[in-house]
């Protein structure tokens, strides 16, 4: 085994991000695929895996030589690896395993995509070091992956750590992308940040550098709240009590060592990180509120370092 090597495949909505580790997590090589969509997603895995092969040639190695592949997918996956639906890639319940290694016959394994950037976090990244881990990620939606006793955390039916679906966002009236009314995503996405900015704006006659800004963006948000800007200041105060809120619930159920905060509007920083702790040392309970959040550290690539690590762990004796 010393020397195979490790595929960490991060599967998206618009491309896949293909990593080449070695075995104890030496990224070697990374580079991506449009992901293709059309057919409900048919032909992603036949991709990925001559994508694979091509990566192998070019260094003059062959199937034999790999150890495992990691995938990680944007959807629930159950401990038994059946991805139950997604909706970003057409995909219904699949067995994404099996069908992969119909076009390359190694050890695969499936993952959660947001559990997979928890995990490459939590081998390489911010979260090295400690054993249980909750990495938020704050974007286009909010997502989460939880790591408890170094391993990822699925849930019987896939769907653990999903707190951006958590029901805490009282007398909403637009409903989230799941069908709900009230959930955190709601507010704390990107654009759930704009959609509060919006309605703070509109409810109030204060000037604001926002109301001067076409196509408002949660980083405008930030940046004006960073430079001062009252109406922008209210509105993170208002995004970061909902996450603050939203991790407090967390704590109380698993009560973590650290809480990653990952996903684009983490670029934020400090300042974020800093505003919603102050709001989760309000809401935590009592033993947990010295519980860190920091920052994620390897951005993108920490799908791939997760799904590398997912095969890793799983490799069977003998497994090829």
């Amino acid at each position: 085994m010393m020397n195979k090597v490790l595929f960490g495949i991060d599967i998206g909505g618009t491309t896949v991000k293909c990593g080449l580790f070695t075995l104890n997590g030496e990224l070697l090589e990374k580079s991506e695929i449009p992901t293709d969509k059309q057919d409900n997603g048919s032909r992603i895995l036949s991709d990925v895996a001559a994508h694979i092969r091509n990566i192998l040639g070019k260094r003059c190695l062959t199937v034999s030589d790999v150890a495992g592949v990691g995938i990680g997918v944007p959807g629930a996956v159950t401990p038994d690896g059946i991805v139950n639906k997604c909706v970003n890639l057409g995909w219904d319940i699949k067995d994404v395993a099996k069908e992969m290694q119909t076009f390359l016959p190694v050890f695969v394994k499936v993952g959660n995509d947001a559990n997979m950037a928890a995990l490459g976090e939590f081998w390489k990244g911010s979260a090295k070091g400690y054993q249980s881990v909750m990495l938020v990620t704050v974007g286009t939606g909010v997502g989460g992956g939880l790591i408890i006793d170094g391993k990822p955390v699925a849930g019987v039916h896939g769907a653990a750590a999903e707190i951006g679906h958590l029901p805490i966002v009282e007398g909403e009236q637009e409903a989230c992308n799941c069908g709900k009314k009230g959930c955190l995503e709601q507010v704390a996405s990107a654009t759930g940040i704009v959609r509060v900015a919006k309605r703070i704006l509109a409810a109030a006659e204060t000037e604001s550098v926002l109301r001067n800004i076409d196509n408002l963006t949660a980083k405008d948000v930030f940046d004006a709240a960073q430079a001062g800007d009252a109406l922008a200041v209210q509105t993170a105060e208002t995004v970061c009590e909902y996450l603050g809120r939203g991790l407090a619930c967390v704590a109380a159920v698993v009560d973590p060592e650290c809480f990653l905060i990952g996903g684009g509007v983490s670029k934020a920083g400090k300042y974020f990180t800093d505003l919603m702790g102050k709001y989760y040392q309000k809401h935590a309970f009592h033993p947990s509120r010295g519980t860190k959040i920091v920052t994620a550290q390897l951005g993108n690539d920490a799908g791939m370092y997760g799904a590398a690590k997912l095969a890793a762990d799983n490799i069977k004796n003998g497994a090829e």
